[in-house]
């Protein structure tokens, strides 16, 4: 049985294409979404693809996670540098959780540099444009690959 990888984007995330495509790139979210059905399909896993501009939102996909899914690749966007309560929502989820990041956030404005998802991430992909979700889920691929044996 395939198991079932959650991608969560947070806000602004469905304005890919139209906000700084300088910083973000000119595809939009779909197209996001359909690239990663496509890597997903490949490692023959499942996915639930999900965004929003709600905090509140974004925490209930995690609780749902936290029942159906086996791990978690999120981009918080915004959230990752100011929400205790998604980091806290998170921290309950006992399977793995990549953070993953369009731009390199350590290269952009200070504030941006904290990320309260860190801490409980098995690992962190910032910078690399769309090719980050990419190298997120050949990540978690690999991971439940090796939990397996």
């Amino acid at each position: 049985m395939s198991k079932l990888i959650y991608i969560i984007n947070g806000p602004n995330l469905n304005k890919l294409g139209e906000r700084e495509p300088s910083k973000y790139g000119s595809h939009s979210l779909e197209d996001l979404k359909t690239l990663c059905k496509e890597k997903i399909i490949k490692h023959d896993l499942k996915l639930d693809f999900f965004q929003s501009n709600s905090e509140k939102d974004i925490i209930d996909k995690i609780h749902e996670a936290q029942q159906k899914g086996d791990a978690i690749l999120i981009n918080a966007a915004a959230f990752t540098h100011t929400s205790i309560a998604i980091m806290d929502a998170l921290s309950i989820f006992q399977g793995p959780i990549i953070e993953i990041h369009i731009t390199n956030i350590h290269a952009r404005e200070e504030f941006r540099h904290k990320s309260f998802i860190s801490n409980i991430a098995y690992g962190i992909i910032a910078g690399f444009g769309f090719k980050s979700y990419e190298l997120a889920i050949d990540a978690i691929a690999e991971k439940l690959e090796k939990n397996k044996g």
